[in-house]
């Protein structure tokens, strides 16, 4: 029965990423048809592009997404040319008077930026970070650090860790943890973000300076000590009464 089931776990793992890429396909899938398809608020405004061409809606959505394809795509060559500064810097000073929108499209164009190569330096400041909530040996968070400059709380140095979701990574958490929490993570962001999307399937890159077998032979700390160590007992002497002579 035993071998049975070793098995059957064998084939599962092995259709294990396949079935999450499936999920995840399907999901997206079903997030964007919600979002822009012909039943959608966006999708009736793509079919509106179409009508004027074909009577049909099937059609004209499908004519009206490949004239949307069609100006993304010229888009991209004009950002692909010279012209790059003069469309980037138009697109933030359009979008930069908005209020509220504003801080929106500064975070989106942040987390964009990690994947466009030909992006700006001051983006590509973030970096993949463990955290170990408590110190080394705690639990592990892997993040992104969006700037290295530490901010000063009290007596103590913090730096903000960005924690994104799973399985879109457009999203999470910012947290201001201790400086000495956090460590250097190895395999760039690229590789942080295939952990998040794959909801670990795709694992991170493993760092042996910080596994148990390593930290076995680390001095501990005085926390620890104070903890392992059991405290001494104090022996207490009898009392002798005045005037007695104790014997040796």
């Amino acid at each position: 029965m035993g071998r049975i089931a070793r098995i059957f776990l064998a084939g599962f793992l092995v259709l294990l990423p396949i079935l999450v890429t499936v999920i995840v396909t399907v999901w997206v899938a079903q997030l964007l048809e919600s979002y822009a398809g012909p039943g959608s608020l966006i999708g009736r405004l793509i079919v509106l592009l179409g009508l004027n061409l074909v009577s049909s809606q099937t059609a004209a959505y499908l004519i009206g997404f490949a004239i949307i394809l069609g100006c993304i795509f010229v888009l991209g060559l004009v950002v692909e040319s010279r012209l790059r500064p003069w469309v980037l810097n138009g697109l933030d000073a359009m979008m930069t008077r908005i209020p509220i929108i504003s801080n929106v499209y500064d975070l989106a164009k942040r987390f964009v930026s990690l994947v466009d190569r030909g992006g700006e330096d001051n983006f590509k400041s973030m970096r993949p970070v463990w955290c170990f909530f408590g110190g080394e040996g705690g639990a592990a968070v892997l993040g992104l650090a969006p700037s290295p400059e530490p901010v000063v709380i009290g007596a103590r140095n913090y730096i903000a860790l960005l924690v994104p979701s799973a399985p879109v990574p457009f999203g999470g958490a910012l947290i201001y943890v201790p400086v000495e929490w956090v460590k250097p993570a190895d395999g760039g962001v690229e590789r942080l973000m295939n952990v998040y999307v794959s909801m670990g399937v795709t694992p991170p890159v493993s760092m042996p300076g910080v596994t148990p077998a390593a930290l076995e032979g680390t001095p501990a700390t005085p926390h620890q000590a104070s903890i392992i160590v059991p405290a001494k007992r104090k022996t207490r002497r009898p009392r002798t009464k005045p005037g007695t002579v104790r014997g040796d």
